[in-house]
């Protein structure tokens, strides 16, 4: 878990943003945050658009982003924050899935936590971040579910576009074993239709 550096002479004092579509996330969060000194404001944005206009006018230090936000996932409001000028350094958090420190990179995050962590641990995490540190630890490589042989092989066919009836010719299944295997996935990456999985997919290195 990471460890909490030093402060300097200034007290790095530090704006943070919440971006997470649940209230009671919120609610915690900005409960938790406002206990720490080092926290001047803590903001709520419960979609990518107010995350972006909060961004925009009060310039926070640190966004802590759910990967599963919405429509959109939290690699992809990474991106878009980190396009903005000043950039927030950005914590990708999730309780329910895991992003590879690649793809995580690729997108601009300086890390990634789990809410199963205890508040004092995605505090710290919070204040590397707003220090210019960065968190991977080792578990995020690999998400936290896994994938079966067959599972993977379905992913692989709708990635390249088939249909379910081409992916049961294909693995020689019929088309309701592969609709199980199909909801299985969905399930499993919390989407709700093939373009949704393959995007998350790729985001979490799950596709080549």
């Amino acid at each position: 878990m990471p460890t909490e550096p030093a402060l300097n002479g200034t007290g790095n004092k530090l704006c943070v943003l919440i971006v997470d579509d649940h209230d009671v996330v919120h609610w915690g969060f900005r409960l938790l945050f406002s206990q720490q000194s080092w926290v001047t404001r803590c903001l709520s944005a419960r979609s990518a658009e107010e995350a972006l206009g909060h961004t925009k006018r009060f310039e926070p230090h640190v966004a802590l982003v759910d990967l599963f936000e919405g429509e959109e996932s939290g690699a992809e409001i990474c991106e878009r924050l980190r396009a903005q000028k000043p950039a927030p350094k950005v914590l990708l958090i999730s309780g329910a899935g895991r992003i590879s420190k690649s793809a995580a990179r690729a997108a601009g995050a300086s890390g990634f936590v789990s809410k199963d962590w205890s508040s004092t641990e995605i505090v710290r995490a919070v204040r590397l971040v707003g220090l210019g540190k960065t968190v991977f630890p080792p578990q995020t490589d690999r998400p936290a579910f896994e994938l079966t042989d067959r599972e993977r092989e379905v992913l692989d066919l709708i990635a390249s576009g088939a249909t379910n009836r081409e992916i049961a010719g294909s693995l020689y299944l019929s088309p309701n074993t592969v609709k199980e295997h199909t909801s299985g996935l969905f399930r499993k990456l919390e989407v709700r239709n093939r373009t949704e999985a393959v995007q998350r997919a790729q985001r979490l290195g799950l596709l080549a």
